[in-house]
């Protein structure tokens, strides 16, 4: 059976591969630093089950450290390279549009894999989306391999020079999920439903919805990942509000309260992964680039979001 610790080895291998990679690299002259902190976060992941505690939370701290030095750097990529770029022309030139089949192939699968394999004995049932997702990115990776007539290696390589390119930034939501879990468990859901109870009518429903996704994605401006901030805002508002008080739906309710919150993520640098990197990748001259870009389609959204959810929260 296919559980959830199979994924983790898989990722665990991959970053351990970058990080094999980092060290082979003699033309890269930050390749150690590199190297340990992509060697340190694949072993969370391969050997996090078996750990203590204490020895990973440590690692965590120690990735911490080694982010915050600024001693993480990319080294020469080959795709730079004159040849490899008329290389890559010539390929986009015959291939055309059929370069987008391995990245539909994963939410294809994905979707293919929850809707099914719940029902058979060959994946952990609680986790059939995520194992799906895996499964996805695996078989759209052996197509695109095929389809290209590329190496495995030479693949996981490059896959390895834009983890460099990104950086920490790469690490950042696993990292701010766990946090928001920690102040759930913190009791910060009970604070914040406090404070929701002394300032909005808590009988109007408008007033809690218009509460909770606006919640969401100030939390996630604030946290810099949806993920971290729905477990504060869902044990703060969410679901002694919303859901027992009110009678509203919870499957709706989390469902557009991830919605908003991905509102927010659309409107904070401490989005990093979302907003920085990209701007970064794109070498833009202006860092917050993508965020003037999209800001006013993240408020069109989290109104809308709202609307559904005051009209259909408590109709379902």
């Amino acid at each position: 059976m296919i559980t959830l610790q199979t994924v983790y080895i898989l990722a665990g291998l991959m970053f351990c591969a970058y990080a094999f990679f980092n060290v082979r690299d003699k033309s890269h002259s930050r390749r150690y630093v590199n190297a340990l902190f992509w060697g340190i976060y694949g072993i969370t992941f391969l050997f996090g089950a078996q750990l203590p505690h204490f020895i990973t939370g440590c690692m965590a701290i120690l990735l911490a450290i080694i982010a915050g030095s600024g001693k993480l750097g990319k080294g020469k990529s080959e795709s730079g390279q004159p040849d490899q770029v008329e290389k890559r022309e010539a390929g986009s030139k015959r291939f055309g549009n059929k370069l987008f089949i391995p990245a539909l192939l994963i939410p294809l699968v994905t979707l293919a894999g929850t809707l099914t394999l719940k029902y058979t004995p060959l994946v952990e049932a609680k986790n059939v989306t995520l194992i799906s997702l895996v499964i996805g990115t695996l078989v759209a990776f052996i197509v695109a391999l095929i389809m290209l007539r590329d190496s495995p290696v030479k693949a996981v390589k490059a896959g390895g020079q834009t983890m460099d390119t990104v950086g920490w930034a790469a690490i950042l939501p696993q990292m701010l999920a766990a946090l928001g879990a920690l102040f759930a468990l913190a009791g910060v859901g009970g604070v914040v439903s406090d404070l929701v109870k002394n300032i909005i009518p808590l009988g109007s429903p408008l007033a809690i919805v218009i509460a909770y996704t606006f919640g969401m994605a100030l939390f996630t401006m604030i946290m810099g990942n949806g993920f971290a901030a729905f477990p504060v805002m869902t044990a703060g508002i969410g679901l002694p509000l919303i859901v027992n008080q009110l009678g509203g739906n919870p499957a709706i309710m989390g469902a557009i309260g991830m919605l908003s919150g991905f509102c927010g993520t659309l409107m904070t640098p401490m989005a990093a992964n979302f907003n920085i990197v990209p701007a970064a990748l794109l070498e833009l001259q202006d860092k917050n680039g993508v965020i003037k870009a999209q800001w006013k389609t993240g408020v069109l959204l989290l109104l809308v979001n709202t609307a559904f959810m005051y009209f259909f929260v408590f109709r379902f």
